[in-house]
């Protein structure tokens, strides 16, 4: 079998086997499926306090006393608008919000809702809006959308995946929807009454458009204009394994391996200082120097997943013309680096030193990376001086190097400005493992 094929089947078998069952209608006071927590206990609004549409970063950020002050205020008016009815959630069309007390990071999503004409509803993502549910009857809102129907991430801006709905999959009223709602980083995929209405599409910061998701943050249940009833609140943490899964299936066209699993054919540099063992790339330990690949590339989005021992430093190679310091003589380093490098080597770094930084240039955002020892999911695309970057799911660089001005340490740059060139690894001594490194040429 061709190598490409056989790592595809690979891919697949692994989807299939972590994908969870498909959504199955149900019935009020049903049970959580395996692996699920119920949010709502089906009797009273216990683990649920009131917040508004606000960044929830600022109320996360609180003192614990802060935090606690906020949700006793915010009690009285849950009251007045939120009540349980049998094993339903109902809210009256007004109020504050229905919001975890509880936080979470990436997870799957299951419930049910009910609603009437005329109502407006959502469901906030870590306190940040929102897959859209509305009424897709109402003609006085099909200009902003609601002919598309429910499901889609409605405050994403004009033109960005995920804003619309991929099909329109609402019952009439009277009768129960279903959502299946998974977020990993900042990517979500939505399912509605078993249709999917989003693919994997990035959830833009609606508070803050500069800055991506907060890592953890609550669930809401938004309402306004109408009544809504909700049912069977199931939710389950997705671990970091199955979260890089949910990443590596993602769709990109046109990816191409440039590791065949197996030697360094088509490898070229330090080869001696790595060593390949069941799939994986590994810098040897107290080792140097890049190794990068034979074919050059000009516009490209490459994918690699990569493991770090404690404090562990490496750097992805981008158009490096095959010799001299990566950093500087190629494009730049885009830094691998454990995000507790400075705690467990007790060494300060610049911000522009830390993970996913365009090395000595451009600082990325931190928070995002998987403990030391676990597998971490990474996408960069360089397209002419701009290069994006996302870890596990979530952008952590937007850097356009031809606006670079100041360099740490003042020392310029001269390769930033570069058109071509290999992709590779920089190895700096340690024990730093790379899987699963596919790239698309972007014409």
């Amino acid at each position: 079998m061709h190598m490409r094929s056989c790592c595809w089947l690979f891919l697949l078998i692994g989807a299939i086997c972590r994908m969870p069952a498909a959504d199955e209608p149900r019935t009020g006071g049903g049970s959580p499926p395996p692996g699920f927590k119920e949010l709502f206990n089906g009797r009273d609004l216990s683990g649920w306090w009131g917040a508004e549409t606000e960044d929830p970063r600022k109320y996360m950020d609180l003192p614990a006393a802060g935090l606690q002050r906020k949700k006793v205020a915010s009690l009285a008016d849950i009251r007045r608008h939120w009540s349980v009815e049998g094993d339903e959630l109902v809210n009256d069309g007004g109020g504050l919000y229905l919001t975890t007390d509880e936080f979470f990071g990436n997870f799957e999503l299951r419930l049910e809702y009910k609603t009437v004409s005329g109502a407006d509803s959502g469901i906030y993502l870590r306190g940040c809006p929102q897959v859209q549910i509305w009424d897709s009857t109402d003609a006085s809102k099909f200009a902003i959308g609601a002919d598309k129907g429910s499901g889609g991430l409605w405050n994403n801006p004009a033109g960005a995946a995920g804003k619309d709905p991929l099909a329109k999959a609402d019952r009439p009223f009277g009768e129960w929807n279903q959502f299946r709602i998974v977020m990993i980083g900042a990517r979500v995929w939505v399912w509605l009454n078993g249709v999917q209405t989003v693919n994997g599409a990035t959830m833009h910061h609606y508070f803050s458009r500069e800055v991506p998701i907060p890592a953890l943050g609550p669930i809401q249940l938004q309402t306004h204009g109408g009544e809504i009833r909700w049912r069977n609140i199931f939710l389950r943490p997705v671990d970091n394994g199955e979260a890089v899964d949910w990443l590596r299936r993602a769709e990109l066209a046109g990816l191409d391996p440039l590791f065949n699993g197996r030697d360094f054919s088509g490898w070229l540099g330090a080869t001696n200082s790595f060593e390949i063992a069941e799939g994986v790339i590994a810098c040897r330990k107290g080792q140097s120097g890049t190794l990068y690949s034979a074919r050059q590339f000009t516009n490209f989005t490459v994918r690699v997943e990569f493991n770090l021992p404690p404090g562990g430093n490496n750097g992805l190679a981008l158009r490096y013309p095959g010799q001299g310091d990566p950093a500087y003589s190629g494009m730049c380093e885009l830094q691998v680096l454990d995000e507790r490098y400075e705690a467990v080597t007790g060494r300060k770094i610049d911000p522009r030193q830390a993970h996913g930084s365009a090395y000595g240039m451009v600082a990325a955002v931190r928070g995002y990376q998987f403990p030391a020892g676990e597998w971490n999911f990474q996408e960069i695309t360089v397209r002419g001086s701009r290069i994006t970057a996302e870890l596990n799911g979530t952008p952590i660089l937007d850097a356009d190097l031809s606006k670079v001005r100041e360099f740490m340490g003042n020392n310029a740059h001269p390769g930033k400005d570069r058109a071509f060139g290999h992709f590779g690894f920089a190895g700096h001594n340690d024990a730093v493992k790379f899987r699963n490194i596919f790239i698309q040429h972007i014409p």
